[in-house]
């Protein structure tokens, strides 16, 4: 079946179309992506602004066009804790439905860590043994850990790269050191009961990291380039993430662009993220992660060809 998935992220409306079936390698066709950085468009009141929700009806419109003329059977339209966290976000994904006839279907924060788990377990196999998952979204990080392709321990917390920036960082090119000490500060606060009971869950023996984010850092750390195939290993050490930490705190967003493997819609979020991906790893424990290409998407568009045996669906289709 060929498929199209939607994802509304906190950085990115990305549609991809994928030829699949189950037992197979999911197969990508094309796919087109526009940076809309939701996160950083809620106000103090805690809505979507009214420029980010003309937006996002716009894009959704074009991409759901595009879909059906690349002959996707099934539109699976998700979105993630942009729209989730927005107080208006019933109000926007009326107005999407009602504009655009596609119906976005709001993942919570766990079933989005159980779907990239999921896609995780599969990238790695069997043989992998406990997993450990680590996932940087722009408003939320998720963290696993498991022997099946069901995680037995999850969680979603609110420290994505975008709404630290926003949150922390907003203002600041680049950030004062004693604001990089306050975010830390924060951070091994809001990880420490987590982390505590996800080493108690089971020692991991295999760490995997995945999201843009995750990839990005490993790639300033000196891990293979994307064009160098999903299928190269790549992987990012404590000692590597604190290397790169050292050099981009000290640099502007427009300096950071300039970096290889880092975009730039993604400059001004790498420091945010970089913090965040250093704290997870020092409260689990870590000194290795492996990346893994495949996340979030993978893992709905796996769940729905295991649907097509009678497997449980985690989020409606279209």
């Amino acid at each position: 079946m060929r498929l199209g998935v939607l994802d509304v992220g906190s950085n990115t409306v990305h549609l991809a179309v994928i030829d699949a079936h189950r037992g197979g390698h999911p197969t990508p066709m094309s796919d087109r992506k526009t940076t809309l950085r939701l996160s950083e468009h809620i106000g103090a009141d805690g809505d979507l602004d009214a420029g980010a929700a003309d937006a996002l009806v716009r894009i959704v419109g074009e991409y759901a066009e595009f879909a059906r003329t690349a002959g996707c059977g099934e539109l699976m339209s998700f979105a993630t804790s942009a729209v989730r966290d927005a107080g208006n976000g019933d109000q926007v994904l009326a107005r999407v439905r009602r504009e655009t006839g596609v119906v976005l279907d709001v993942l919570d924060g766990v079933d989005e860590a159980r779907l990239t788990f999921l896609a995780v377990r599969r990238w790695f196999g069997w043989s992998a043994g406990r997993i450990l998952g680590l996932d940087i979204g722009g408003g939320s990080l998720e963290l696993c850990n498991g022997l099946d392709e069901d995680p037995e321990l999850a969680f979603s917390l609110q420290l994505g790269a975008g709404r630290l920036t926003r949150d922390w960082l907003a203002g600041e090119d680049p950030p004062r050191r004693a604001r990089i000490d306050e975010l830390r500060e924060y951070l091994d606060e809001e990880l420490a009961a987590p982390a505590k009971a996800l080493r108690r869950a089971g020692t991991a023996d295999l760490a995997v990291a995945s999201s843009k984010t995750f990839r990005m850092l490993a790639r300033l750390a000196g891990a293979a380039p994307s064009n160098a195939g999903p299928r190269v290993p790549r992987r990012l050490t404590a000692d590597g993430l604190r290397q790169v930490i050292a050099f981009i705190t000290r640099m502007t967003a427009a300096d950071r662009a300039e970096l290889g493997g880092v975009s730039a819609e993604r400059s001004t979020q790498v420091v945010a993220g970089a913090l965040v991906a250093d704290a997870a790893m020092r409260a689990l424990r870590l000194d290795e992660v492996r990346i893994s290409p495949w996340a979030l998407r993978e893992g709905l568009i796996l769940r729905r060809l295991d649907t097509e045996m009678g497997g449980e669906l985690l989020v409606g289709t279209r």
